[in-house]
C-alpha cells in the first residue's frame, strides 16, 4: 500500500512532519498520507489512546509515526512536541497546526470560558506551534514548510460560530503576515479553509452528509482525503513558491454560501 501510495502522490522521503490534532479524520489522513510518502511523523492528540492507535495504525502499513499525545494549547507541551521530533529524527521540515476545537453557541449568551477555550487552541496552539517550529528551521538553515488549518466559517458567516470564525480568518491574516518574518529563511506557511467534511465527528449527525450534497455545488461535502491532498500539496516542494495564501476547499460551497439550517 505504501509503495502504491507513494507512486501516485508526493515525496516527502527523508522529511520529518509534527501534526497537531491527528488521532482522527483530516489530521489523521495528513499524517497516513506524509507517511506513505516517505515522511517520518510526529502524531500529537489530546487523546491518549487515541494518539496511540492512530500511530500504531501508519506504523503498521504505511510508514514511520511516532505519538505524542497532549495539549496543542498548552506552550510548554508545543515546545516538547517540537523538541520531540528533534531528538527521534534529527530534524523539523513540515508543521501543520491542524488541532482545533469547535464550540458552538448563540452569541448573545456565548461565555467568557468558551471564547477562553477556543481562542486557546484555535490561535494561541497554533501561534506558538507555528513560532516553535520556525525557530528550528531557522536555525537549521534549510528552511521548511507551515501549514495552517483555517476554515470556511473564516471566509462566510455560519450561525452560532462567530468565535471559532474570527479564530479562523485570524489564523489566515497569520499566515499572510508572517510571510515577511519567515520568506528569509525560505520557510513557506499557508492556510487549508476546508468546508463540510466527512469526518467521525461530523458523520454522527445522520442528516449531515444529504444535507450538505443539497447545498454544495459539487453534490458531496469533502471526505478526508479531498483535504489531505491539498495538504501535502501546499507542503510539498511542488508548492515551493506559494507562500501567505488561503486555499478553500469546499466543493464550491463559499462562492453561494446557502445554510444548512
Amino acid at each position: 500500500m505504501r509503495e502504491e501510495l507513494k507512486s501516485t502522490m508526493y515525496n516527502f522521503d527523508g522529511q520529518v512532519a509534527i501534526v497537531t490534532g491527528a488521532g482522527q479524520g483530516i489530521g489523521f489522513e495528513i499524517c497516513r498520507q506524509l507517511a506513505s510518502c516517505g515522511a517520518s511523523v510526529i502524531l500529537n492528540d489530546c487523546d491518549v489512546k487515541l494518539a496511540i492507535k492512530a500511530a500504531e495504525t501508519i506504523n503498521g502499513s504505511f510508514g514511520v509515526c511516532v505519538a505524542v499525545p497532549g495539549d496543542a494549547s498548552d506552550i510548554s507541551f508545543i515546545h516538547k512536541l517540537v523538541q520531540t521530533a528533534i531528538e527521534r529524527f534529527g530534524q523539523l521540515d513540515i508543521t501543520i497546526a491542524n488541532a482545533g476545537i469547535t464550540l458552538f453557541g448563540d452569541f448573545f449568551t456565548y461565555q467568557p470560558q468558551a471564547l477562553q477555550q477556543v481562542m486557546n487552541l484555535n490561535l494561541a496552539g497554533s501561534f506558538f506551534l507555528t513560532q516553535a517550529a520556525s525557530i528550528e528551521m531557522r536555525k537549521q538553515g534549510r528552511g521548511g514548510s507551515i501549514l495552517l488549518m483555517s476554515s470556511v466559517t473564516g471566509h462566510q458567516a455560519h450561525k452560532d460560530l462567530a468565535a471559532y470564525g474570527m479564530t479562523k480568518a485570524a489564523l489566515e491574516m497569520l499566515a499572510r503576515t508572517l510571510v515577511v518574518e519567515l520568506s528569509p529563511f525560505k520557510i513557506s506557511i499557508n492556510a487549508i479553509a476546508p468546508g463540510a467534511t466527512k469526518t467521525e465527528r461530523t458523520i454522527e449527525d445522520k442528516s449531515y452528509e444529504s444535507t450538505w450534497s443539497q447545498i454544495t455545488p459539487m453534490g458531496r461535502p469533502a471526505d478526508v482525503n479531498d483535504i489531505a491532498q491539498a495538504a501535502l500539496f501546499l507542503v510539498s516542494q511542488s508548492a515551493r513558491h506559494i507562500t501567505g495564501q488561503s486555499l478553500v476547499v469546499d466543493g464550491g460551497w463559499s462562492a453561494v454560501s446557502p445554510s444548512p439550517y
